[in-house]
């Protein structure tokens, strides 16, 4: 049992005291030195981490006033920056009229808006909406959903999923499942339902010398319908992919011709197709959903981190209307839910996220200010000796780092270079995220950037010298050591 006097700080931040703690940072720093150790089991047990105080614009601050040019988001998440207002107004005023309410027993305002808003920015039939708290909800609640399509349809024998190798689509079980990245799912594989994956669609390291882009593209693609005949088309439910691949590959876009053709086979076969831009989606390629970039319509898309900017946590999946129709004239009832879906505060922050950018044509600056930023990088770090690829749509690029240019060898794992990338980074008040085994889940590194789509001129600038610094630093520490 904790003394009363430790229990005063917790009493008085959930006001039942006569004052209330101030989490400035002046003071963070002084409260958080009363603690001798840390009670949250953070995502590494030996790593320090600064402590966050405050955010403006694109930049982040810590308690001891050290100040980071956020190029990452997070992780694609804070597209609106740190401190938008609208959004902040957003969820106080739904506060204050009703902070949660079990969706058992009502709907509310803003999930109706939000959902209406999702519809009217995507493409016939996708006009249904189901909400959850995240990407990995997200991705769940569509393979289930899958599942429960075909049942309802009466085919219980669709019951396997093809995916990629190399790709990412959650953490909980079904969705590590699915995902084709073999570091995520070596230690949990006992546990997982079996999958199927084909290649990636990767030219930087698959395409033929004696091949066009076009017939690279038909190729990969046609390993989908040879999976499906292999495993059996009465058996297969659903393909799932991103339009551009994130955390594990580093914005890594399909050839065009990719994704028709994929579309067609699955059309052909009676196999649904779910696209995952759970890190892609909302604006972060220079399109709303980034599927639009590659000229297909999906059966169901999830999104989620940018659709509430960071100020929420929300996701969402987006539902053709074959599918919801078959559960509403079936059974009426999707087996599935969480008790926190449709969330109000949640869905006033997405909504309010989602209409800035709109109604400030943030999509065309993502375009505009992701051109800038890449033939910048390609004329910069592109020229170091150790940069192999840099690749992406609008404000999500990805640099792949090689040992040797011509032979595109990695360098070795034991290395660890996006470990290195991003402690020096840090150091240098710029957040990247750098990621390990982009080839095949151990070989290969690469950095991720997905900086807020309000970033303007100077602070691209800012992010490029920074990153020219950090990789020139770390590049000249290997040296003698591979």
């Amino acid at each position: 049992m904790r003394p009363h006097s430790d229990l005063l700080p917790l009493l008085t931040f959930c006001g039942y005291a006569g004052e209330t703690i101030d989490y400035s940072a002046n003071n963070t720093a002084g409260f958080a030195g009363e603690v001798s150790m840390s009670h949250v089991f953070h995502r590494h047990c030996h790593s320090t981490l600064p402590m966050i105080a405050s955010g403006r614009g694109v930049y982040l601050f810590d308690t001891e006033g050290k100040r980071y040019l956020d190029a990452c988001g997070g992780a694609a998440v804070s597209n609106l920056g740190h401190d938008n207002h609208s959004v902040k107004r957003a969820i106080a005023q739904q506060m204050e009229h009703i902070p949660f309410a079990h969706t058992g027993f009502f709907t509310n305002q803003p999930a109706e808006e939000l959902a209406t808003l999702l519809c009217q920015l995507a493409p016939e039939p996708l006009n249904r909406v189901y909400f959850v708290s995240g990407g990995s909800e997200a991705v769940e609640s569509a393979l289930k959903l899958a599942r429960q399509y075909f049942l309802e349809k009466g085919q219980p024998e669709k019951c396997e999923f093809i995916a990629r190798r190399q790709s990412y689509h959650g953490n909980t079980l079904g969705a590590l499942a699915v995902g084709g990245n073999e570091w995520r799912r070596e230690q949990f594989r006992p546990l997982l339902t079996p999958a199927h994956h084909i290649a990636p669609c990767y030219s930087y390291r698959d395409q033929r010398e004696d091949e066009s882009e076009q017939a690279y593209a038909l190729r990969v693609a046609n390993e989908l319908e040879a999976r499906i005949l292999e495993v059996g088309a009465e058996k297969v439910m659903a393909f799932v992919a991103e339009p551009v691949v994130g955390a594990t590959a580093g914005a890594l876009p399909a050839i065009k011709g990719y994704f028709q053709r994929i579309r067609e086979i699955c059309d052909q076969y009676d196999v649904l197709l779910i696209l995952d831009e759970v890190m892609c989606g909302v604006g972060r390629t220079g399109t709303f959903y980034a599927f639009e970039q590659d000229d297909v319509i999906p059966d169901m898309v999830t999104i989620a981190k940018g659709l509430g900017a960071g100020y929420q946590p929300i996701g969402a999946v987006l539902v053709a209307e074959p599918i919801y129709q078959a559960i509403a004239e079936g059974s009426g009832f999707f087996q599935h839910g969480h008790t926190f879906m449709c969330h109000p505060m949640a869905c006033a922050a997405a909504l309010a996220t989602v209409k800035c950018i709109v109604d400030n044509d943030l999509l065309q600056h993502v375009r505009a200010k992701g051109y800038q930023l890449k033939e910048k990088l390609r004329w910069t770090v592109g020229k170091l000796p150790n940069v192999g690829d840099i690749r992406g749509r609008g404000l999500f690029i990805g640099i792949e780092l090689v040992s040797d240019q011509a032979s595109k060898a990695p360098f070795p794992p034991p290395l660890a270079v996006h470990k290195r990338i991003k402690a020096q980074a840090m150091a240098n008040g710029l957040m990247i995220y750098p990621m390990g085994g982009t080839i095949d889940g151990r070989r290969g590194d690469h950095i991720l950037l997905a900086p807020p789509f309000i970033i303007e001129d100077s602070e691209i600038d800012e992010l490029i010298d920074k990153l020219y610094l950090t990789l020139r630093q770390v590049f000249h520490e290997l040296e003698g050591q591979q």
